[in-house]
């Protein structure tokens, strides 16, 4: 695929990028590298709980942590 640079810099066309959000864009030695980036791990935690028969893990985690 060719495209046209023009003031912007070059339009890169969607369905390469399906399902992405946010792109790294560096130059390397003359190459330009697009990247998806992740979202930030920490941003998940508590996204898919476990069900557990406890009901007090979140206020006394560390009862449950360390025997």
């Amino acid at each position: 695929m060719k495209a046209k640079v023009n003031e912007q810099g070059v339009n890169i066309p969607r369905e390469y990028l399906q399902g992405v959000d946010v792109v790294d864009i560096r130059l390397e030695q003359d190459i330009i590298i697009v990247t998806p980036v992740e979202a930030d791990p920490i941003l998940k935690l508590g996204t898919t709980p476990v069900a557990t028969d406890v009901n007090d893990a979140s206020s006394s985690h560390d009862k449950y942590i360390y025997p």
